[in-house]
Order: C-alpha cells, then sequence, then structure tokens
C-alpha cells in the first residue's frame, strides 16, 4: 500500500505545475491546494495505477482512498474516487458508510457530482432495500452535500428512476434558497427530462420549484 502511494505521489511531482496550480486553487474559491495537473494528464499519468494488474486488494481499498482523502492536493481527491469506480462491481453492504464519509470530508461540487450518481446510485441499485434508511438520514441532516446527494443518487438511472421517490425528496427541499441544492433539482430534473419529458413538464407546472431549478429542469424541453 506504502509503495502504490509513494510512486503515485512521485508521479504528481514530477508533473507538477506552479501556475496552473494557482488558477485551480482559485477556481475552487481557494477550499484546496493542487499539484496544477490538469483532467487529461492526470488521467494519462494515473493510467498505470488503474490497470488490473496494479489495483491493490479490495480490503485495502477503504484505508487507501481515506489516506488520499486526507492529502491536502486535490489531485489525490480525484484519483481516489477513479480508483473506488474500478471496484463497482464489487461493492458491499457496508460500503455506504465510505461513501459517507467522502461525501462529508473535502466537500465541494466536483467530488459530490461524482460520488452521488457513480458510487451511491450504483450502491442503491446492488442493496436497495438500504435506500430509504439511509436517505431519510441524509435528508434529516443539516450537511448541504449529503443533501444534494439525495437529489442527485439517480441521475444516470434513465428509464429506472423513480419519479415518485424523486418527488419525496424534492419536495423536502421545497422553498429552499441554497443554490446547490435547486441547481441539483434542475439537474436532475433535465436529465429525465430526455427520458420523459412529459413527466417532468407537468411535475415542473405543479410543484413550486425555484425559478433556478425550473428553469435548469426545462432546459431540453425548451429546446425541443
Amino acid at each position: 500500500m506504502n509503495d502504490y502511494i509513494n510512486t503515485l505521489e512521485a508521479v504528481f511531482l514530477e508533473n507538477a505545475n506552479t501556475e496552473n496550480a494557482a488558477k485551480q486553487a482559485k477556481y475552487m474559491k481557494n477550499n484546496f491546494a493542487f499539484y496544477g495537473i490538469n483532467s487529461p494528464t492526470r488521467k494519462l499519468i494515473t493510467r498505470p495505477f488503474l490497470v488490473k494488474d496494479a489495483l491493490p486488494a479490495k480490503e485495502d481499498l477503504e484505508k487507501i482512498i481515506k489516506y488520499l482523502w486526507q492529502k491536502p492536493q486535490r489531485e489525490f481527491q480525484y484519483f481516489a474516487l477513479e480508483l473506488a469506480l474500478k471496484y463497482k462491481k464489487q461493492i458491499e453492504e457496508k460500503d455506504i458508510e465510505l461513501f459517507e464519509f467522502l461525501i462529508k470530508q473535502k466537500s465541494w461540487w466536483a467530488s459530490i457530482d461524482s460520488i452521488a450518481p457513480n458510487l451511491v446510485g450504483h450502491y442503491f441499485r446492488l442493496f436497495p432495500k438500504k435506500r430509504n434508511t439511509v436517505i431519510e438520514k441524509w435528508l434529516n441532516t443539516d450537511n448541504l452535500w449529503l443533501n444534494r446527494s439525495c437529489i442527485l443518487f439517480q441521475l444516470k438511472y434513465k428509464k429506472d428512476l423513480d419519479t415518485e421517490y424523486l418527488s419525496y425528496v424534492i419536495n423536502h427541499f421545497i422553498g429552499s434558497k441554497e443554490f446547490f441544492i435547486n441547481k441539483a433539482i434542475g439537474w436532475v430534473l433535465r436529465e429525465y427530462a430526455y427520458i420523459n419529458p412529459s413527466w417532468v413538464i407537468g411535475y415542473c407546472e405543479k410543484t413550486a420549484l425555484s425559478n433556478l431549478s425550473k428553469r435548469e429542469a426545462l432546459r431540453v424541453v425548451l429546446k425541443n
């Protein structure tokens, strides 16, 4: 495990760009430090760490991801998410605790918007009986990013999206002035509008959504 992480860190250091790092930090409101590695370069240089033969054992995954999550440079968190996705077929029931940790720590939209649909959403497909308990807990917390994850976990469900449950979740946030909540509501509705535009139009007409949510939700429909 140590060799894996140390080698990764050495590769990041070799490709660091101070000028880019300052720009990336500014874009993220200076919430995180960066090595200054752009996304295409990062994916290229980390590819050897993600091939099947290089992957750590599943039992080491949580320890590695949590360690990477504590590193100051944001590239470590981006890599940790790419690493986690390599184990989607091996997700266990207990892994929801890890996903909640990732949502609550080093929180920002760039990580949440991957964790919620790609990890949490997939988890609930594998363990549907866990959905109501976990989402109810996350809905009734003051953690913005857990709240946003409740909205976005169905983002990639397409025809399998549970409209009744989505309505239930959205109704919990009606009247919210929080940008990241209202933007997420509009986003998930817009994605579903590709599949079922009439349902989205009807839902927007009968629901007291924020102007931001409605505008985002109907963007695809209005273009057509």
